[in-house]
């Protein structure tokens, strides 16, 4: 199963409301990892930041756990697809 379809099972699971899927100005290294293997699956997420690249950055505490948890929960499920 792709890691786009794994964290998007793992959200839902999570959250019990499906994952909303885009492309956004992020996730740069998805990018460049992306161009050096075509084809490859890749997925960027994370805290929510405001201001980023700025003086006045800051992450919004309470996406932290949030995130922290997917996270693990797509490793626990890649994890649990490689045994």
């Amino acid at each position: 199963m792709a890691g786009m379809q794994v964290t998007k099972d793992v959200y839902a699971a999570q959250t019990k409301y499906p994952a909303k899927v885009g492309a956004i100005h992020a996730g740069l290294e998805c990018g460049i990892i992306g161009a050096k293997f075509p084809g490859l699956d890749s997925v960027s997420f994370g805290p929510t930041i405001r201001g980023a690249h700025s003086p006045d950055e800051c992450c919004q505490i309470s996406t932290v756990q949030p995130f922290w948890e997917l996270c693990v929960g797509v490793l626990e499920r890649l994890a649990d697809k490689k045994a």
